[in-house]
């Protein structure tokens, strides 16, 4: 078992930021699967979201790849998650799979479990043609609902 909390400390605020490239958010490991979190990025400009992580071999197989394709798909980001690779003579066994998904929720380049890096061209323009296709972020019921960052 790994309790992040033991280590870590959370955050409070929703970390999105200008690139030359556009607006890039990041979050880290547990973040990943707070869906309204991805989203405020998402409505705060982010076409891609970084997400530093170290999932286990027991929920690696269960959830890393679901958790970054679900929330690239539903938020319309590029969602990049990186992990550290598979040591076994550590005391943690990281799941690695460093992976790239795209704003349709498709896995655009994955890694085993071993040492390395990806180098993935984007298509930007991606963002706003999904986005177009499947206004999700367009079509939200905020006449019956909200999601507001707490200043």
């Amino acid at each position: 078992t790994f309790k992040e909390s033991d280590t870590l400390s959370a955050g409070n605020e929703v970390v999105v930021f200008d690139t030359s490239f556009g607006k890039v958010a990041i979050c880290i490991c547990y973040d990943v699967r707070f869906p309204e979190l991805i989203r405020l990025m998402a409505l705060k400009g982010a076409g891609m979201v970084l997400v530093p992580a170290a999932f286990n071999h027991t929920t690696g197989p269960l959830h890393w790849e679901l958790a970054f394709r679900s929330q690239a798909m539903y938020n319309q980001v590029f969602m990049v998650g990186t992990s550290s690779a598979l040591d076994e003579s550590a005391s943690y066994h990281s799941w690695g799979h460093t992976m790239l998904a795209d704003p349709w929720g498709r896995v655009v380049q994955q890694m085993g479990k071993e040492e390395g890096y990806i180098i993935s061209e984007i298509d930007l323009s991606m963002l706003d043609q999904v986005r177009e296709q499947i206004p999700l972020l367009k079509h939200r019921r905020t006449d019956i609902y909200s999601l507001d960052l707490k200043k």
